[in-house]
């Protein structure tokens, strides 16, 4: 064993199965009763640019429209900080935009002038929304074919699951809390899978070294070892995306709050994927020493046959050599 202190995380890997079951199943409650809330990206709306005076406050903003029934507006800062733009899901008519513009000026002293009015179509219609779950579903099934030929087929099997979780999670409170789907969260939800899987890889390539390199211990004291000899990497990148994320989150604005807020779940949930729910498949599966050891390579050693690695000697017999002939 290394000098690094062996944290038993294998103690609670029933624990923590039995949560990680729980949360899937909630999150596939969730999308199948709430579904997701797919932002203009997806269904197209109306597009209203106002300019202000003065810089307004947008929660403000979003709360006086909220309160005129205009539930869907989503507000934010288009150019400099007077001008607004509020882009509403319901469809485009001529009227709507002279009637968000008579809410603002309504609940404001200062002068606000509507510079346009108009639908925009959805970015992602349906069939490429189809496409795209189909590309992912691909995607996994290469990640699980590359993990598969790289380590084993246990690992893989392990790397696919622990990302259906991560981003089964991240939908779900997405879905949950009602919150905008648009091509900014898709973007972080594909971020989650790249950063999952770079988390998972790491530990995994440690599990199957300490297979081989350790002689003594179980299946669960190795990968407490590989895990424990990994913890000190995978906290600091994750604590340095973390304070990366909160800032974009505070300070980044209406615009990035999506991404940030659904990239910052997966790291925190990719983080424990990849020591609970990736390792507990291994251990479920039954790994051991002798699903990752090396094959014996045979060398031929001209007048004396074959010899293996362990320095038993084969002698080929005269039907080998007429086998030989005939290929």
């Amino acid at each position: 064993m290394s000098d690094v202190k062996v944290i038993n995380f294998m103690a609670l890997r029933k624990i923590a199965g039995v949560v990680s079951i729980a949360f899937v199943l909630a999150a596939l409650a969730s999308l199948a009763i709430n579904k997701l809330q797919f932002g203009l990206d997806f269904t197209g709306g109306t597009l209203i640019e106002v300019g202000y005076e003065v810089a307004p406050d947008l929660v403000a903003v979003r709360g006086q429209l909220q309160g005129a029934g205009f539930d869907d507006a989503v507000v934010q800062n288009f150019g400099s900080d007077r001008d607004v733009l509020v882009r509403l899901g319901q469809a485009f008519n001529d009227k709507v935009g002279e009637q968000v513009l008579a809410v603002l000026q309504s609940a404001s002293n200062a002068k606000v002038e509507l510079r346009r009015s108009e639908y925009v179509g959805a970015q992602v219609g349906e069939e490429l929304t189809e496409q795209g779950g189909l590309g992912m579903l691909l995607a996994l099934a290469i990640v699980m074919l590359y993990v598969a030929f790289r380590f084993q087929l246990k690992f893989s099997i392990g790397a696919v699951v622990a990302l259906a979780h991560d981003v089964l999670i991240v939908l779900g409170i997405f879905s949950l809390l009602r919150l905008d789907f648009d091509l900014t969260v898709l973007a972080a939800v594909l971020a989650v899978i790249g950063y999952s899987l770079n988390d998972t890889i790491v530990v995994s390539d440690r599990i199957r070294e300490n297979f081989r390199k350790l002689r003594k211990g179980s299946p669960e004291e190795i990968i407490n070892e590989s895990l424990s000899q990994t913890l000190g990497r995978t906290l600091v990148t994750s604590i340095t995306t973390i304070l990366v994320l909160l800032a974009l989150l505070v300070f980044g604005g209406e615009l990035i709050r999506g991404f940030a807020l659904a990239l910052l779940i997966g790291v925190v949930v990719g983080t424990y994927s990849s020591i609970y729910v990736a390792s507990n498949v291994l251990l479920a599966m039954g790994i051991n020493k002798e699903d990752l050891v090396i094959p014996p390579k045979e060398e031929f050693v001209e007048g004396e046959g074959f010899e293996d690695h362990q320095g038993e000697d084969y002698q080929p017999s005269a039907k080998d050599f007429e086998d030989d002939e005939q290929k």
